[in-house]
């Protein structure tokens, strides 16, 4: 099984230098093999003849006999793994079932992300070891130190060095054993997802909006008003030192709110994976949902989609049941007590945001069958605990 741990890296001056070398070399061998994969491609085309058509293979070999003379003190691993992840790139923008992404561009000098993977690093004496180009004298190439030990055992596979805005970062692709965690419990969980917080079993809530968190984009919010105003001042000549220290803090606090918000869910994610058997989540369409003005920013800052991805291969690792329940599943239109389930056109219509047309009361749930008042969250969580996958009109 394939697992990946990232961690914080320390490298010293000298591999600093180094690691900024690879990244430019990276897009440098991305560039090249892009201009050498649209060139087949354009030839085969012409020629009509699809032999000629362009692989990582073709690609590599064309990269590799045209090399320059200081390239021999780059890794040639880099060059390799470039070529692989172009020819990523091109399957998944043919991909008829991934239709948003995009096609494989040249990269840019100002934008682009620092980033390089090798798979002959390795590990010794608890510090990350780069492979070592021909020619370069082992006294000057030193270990790596990280913040942490790695959580994996096994064959170290792939390591990919990425820089963020408050560092270095290893993510280390181990091919290792898995050791399935046993659930407490044996009941079914549901989880109603809302913006601010995630509902499950008993009224059990967890809040993926904290205050620390608010804090944060009331200073991102700010930092991008004093970007804007900059810009509008001076169109011509924006990019000043303060500019720059703004821009620098802007990503930092991007950063910190990731990093929180990947916490969250990691932890809420592990609680249900050691605690139930199976899992019952809604389908949403969130990039639809996205699509909303009012909501947009909102739904942005959520973790619906991040919250099925996690689920989906934890509970693959663990041998977990997910089910996704379907979009067009009425959760909160159901009365969990007696199945009753409200409609437009009948008594007291639809629940809305704001409750139904006799109650407006966001928060309650009022059944007019049974009488039962329900927590509108609570009864939704019950209800997609007891979905069953039928057709409903």
């Amino acid at each position: 099984m394939i697992k990946t741990h990232q961690i914080k890296i320390e490298p010293n001056a000298h591999m600093t230098r180094v690691i900024e070398d690879l990244f430019n070399y990276r897009r440098y061998c991305w560039n090249q093999a892009l201009a050498t994969w649209n060139n087949m491609y354009d030839e085969s085309v012409i020629l009509d003849n699809k032999t000629l058509r362009p692989n990582s293979g073709k690609v590599r070999n064309e990269l590799v006999s045209n090399k320059q003379d200081w390239q021999y003190s780059r890794s040639a691993r880099v060059l390799q793994q470039s070529v692989n992840s172009l020819e990523k790139a091109w399957k998944n923008f043919w991909n008829p079932s991934m239709p948003n992404h995009g096609k494989p561009r040249f990269k840019s000098k100002k934008n682009y992300k620092p980033t390089f993977s090798t798979d002959r690093a390795r590990l010794a004496s608890g510090k990350l070891v780069l492979d070592k180009p021909q020619g370069v004298s082992k006294s000057v190439w030193y270990g790596i130190r990280m913040r942490e030990a790695p959580r994996f055992e096994g064959r170290l596979k792939l390591c990919t060095i990425t820089q963020k805005s408050d560092g270095y970062y290893a993510s280390l692709m181990f091919d290792t054993t898995h050791n399935e965690i046993v659930p407490k419990a044996s009941e079914i969980v549901g989880i109603d997802v809302n913006v601010k917080h995630f509902n499950y079993n008993d009224g059990q809530q967890i809040d993926i909006y904290p205050k620390k968190l608010e804090k944060y984009y009331q200073r991102i919010t700010h930092y991008q008003r004093m970007l804007a105003q900059k810009r509008l001042e001076n169109p011509r000549n924006f990019k000043t030192k303060r500019h720059m220290k703004v821009k620098t803090k802007l990503r930092r606090d991007y950063q910190k709110v990731t990093d929180l918000q990947k916490d969250i869910l990691n932890k809420f994610t592990c609680h249900l994976i050691s605690t139930y058997p199976e899992i019952h989540i809604e389908d949403l369409n969130v990039h639809g949902m996205m699509m909303s003005k009012k909501m947009g920013k909102n739904l942005h800052r959520s973790l619906f989609g991040k919250l099925r991805d996690t689920l989906t291969y934890k509970c693959k690792w663990n041998n977990r049941k997910l089910v996704l329940v379907d979009r067009l599943y009425p959760s909160t239109q159901i009365c969990s007590e007696c199945g009753f389930c409200k409609t437009k056109e009948g008594y007291g219509g639809k629940q809305t945001l704001s409750g139904d047309s006799i109650h407006h009361n966001h928060q309650r749930y009022y059944c007019y069958n049974c009488g039962a008042i329900l927590d509108r969250d609570e009864n939704a969580v019950e209800n997609i605990k007891n979905y069953v996958a039928l057709s409903y009109n």
